[in-house]
C-alpha cells in the first residue's frame, strides 16, 4: 500500500492504495460493490456517477469524523483519499481499515463464485462482483433500512437525510447545514432526540417510535447489534441472526431479509414490490414467491445474493 499527500481544489488531502482483492484471494469490482444496492447511496455517504466515485464521512477513534472519497486507482487497485488535512499515521491506518470495512475486503466470496463460474446466468459475477457495501456499524444499517419499509425513496432520502443533517457530527470542513460531510449519529445522539424531531423534522411517521426505541435500547447497552456484524456462523447461525433481526422495533421479512443481505448472510431471499417485477420482466413471466425460492434454492447458502445479482446485472454495463 502506497500512500501520497497531494492538494485538491477543496483542501489539502491524502491519499493511499488499497488492492481490491477479497479475503479469498478474489477479484473485486470497485464499481460494481458501489454501486451493489440503493442504501449505498444515502447520506453520509455519496456516489458520484460520472466519476464513478463514493464519498462517506466516518468516525475516527478520536477527533472529529473524517470525509473520504473512494475510486478506482491503477488496475486492481482503489485511491482512498481523505479529505482535508492530511491525517496521522495511526488516523490514517484506522480510516483505510473503516474503508475496508465499508467495501467487505474482509469477505471471501471465492466458494460463491466457484459455484456460479459455469452458471449461464450468473457466471459474469465472478469477475468480481457480489460485494454489498455496508455502513461503518450494523447499527446504521438497521436505521436506513427501517427508513425504506413502506414509503417511496424520497421519503427514505428525507428521513435518512434529516437524520445525518440534524444529529451527524460534522467533519473537519463540512459545510454549515446539509447531509454532506457529517457522519451518521450515533446511538446516544439519536436516543437523545425527542419525538417531536422525529415526528415534525424527519416526519418518520409511524417509523418515529421505532428510531427512538432502538436508539434507547443501544445506547443504554441493552441491545448489541454490532455482535451481529461481528459474529460468525458458528457463534450465531443464520436462523438465530434472523431471529434477533425480527425482534427489533420496526423490522419485519423485507427488512430482516435485507439486513442479512448486508451482514454478509446471503441465505434469504428479498422479496418486496421492486424485486418481484424485475424478477418477472427478467424471467419473462411472473412467479410465485415459492416459484423464486426454488430457482434459487441450489445456490444454498448464496441463495439471497444469487437473486440479487440476477436482477442488478444491468445496474452496471458489463
Amino acid at each position: 500500500m502506497g500512500a501520497q499527500v497531494r492538494s485538491s481544489r477543496r483542501a489539502l488531502s491524502w491519499s493511499a492504495e488499497l488492492a481490491l482483492v477479497g479475503a479469498g484471494g478474489e477479484p473485486v469490482d470497485l464499481w460494481r460493490t458501489i454501486s451493489s444496492h440503493g442504501v449505498a447511496d444515502l447520506p453520509p455517504n455519496r456516489i458520484d456517477e460520472d466519476a464513478r466515485t463514493l464519498e462517506v464521512t466516518l468516525r475516527v477513534p478520536r477527533g472529529r469524523p473524517r470525509t473520504v472519497a473512494v475510486a478506482q486507482g491503477p488496475a486492481g487497485k482503489a485511491r482512498v483519499t481523505v479529505l482535508g488535512p492530511a491525517p496521522s499515521p495511526q488516523l490514517a491506518e484506522a480510516l483505510l481499515e473503516r474503508v475496508r470495512h465499508v467495501l467487505r475486503l474482509d469477505e471471501d466470496l471465492s466458494a460463491f463464485y466457484e459455484r456460479i463460474r459455469d452458471d449461464p446466468d450468473l457466471s459474469w459475477a465472478a469477475a468480481g462482483a457480489g460485494r454489498m457495501v455496508r455502513s461503518a456499524t450494523v447499527f446504521e444499517d438497521v436505521v436506513k433500512t427501517i427508513a425504506t419499509t413502506n414509503c417511496t425513496w424520497s421519503a427514505t432520502v428525507r428521513m435518512v437525510g434529516a437524520l445525518v443533517e440534524h444529529l451527524g457530527e460534522p467533519a473537519d470542513g463540512a459545510p454549515s447545514d446539509g447531509t454532506y460531510g457529517r457522519a451518521f449519529p450515533t446511538p446516544t445522539a439519536m436516543a437523545e432526540a425527542s419525538e417531536a424531531f422525529y415526528r415534525d423534522v424527519v416526519r418518520a411517521g409511524y417509523r418515529s417510535a421505532y428510531f427512538r426505541s432502538l436508539a434507547v435500547s443501544v445506547a443504554e447497552g441493552e441491545l448489541d447489534l454490532e455482535e451481529l456484524g461481528s459474529g460468525s456462523r458458528e457463534d450465531i447461525s443464520d436462523a438465530e441472526a434472523m431471529e434477533r433481526l425480527l425482534a427489533l422495533p420496526g423490522v419485519g421479512p423485507y427488512a430482516a431479509a435485507h439486513m442479512m443481505m448486508l451482514l454478509g448472510r446471503y441465505s434469504p431471499l428479498i422479496l418486496d414490490s421492486w424485486t418481484r417485477p424485475k424478477y418477472a420482466r427478467l424471467n419473462g413471466r411472473k412467479a410465485s414467491d415459492a416459484g423464486i425460492q426454488r430457482r434459487f434454492r441450489r445456490y444454498g447458502p448464496y441463495a439471497g445474493l444469487a437473486f440479487w445479482l440476477y436482477l442488478t446485472r444491468d445496474w452496471v454495463e458489463d
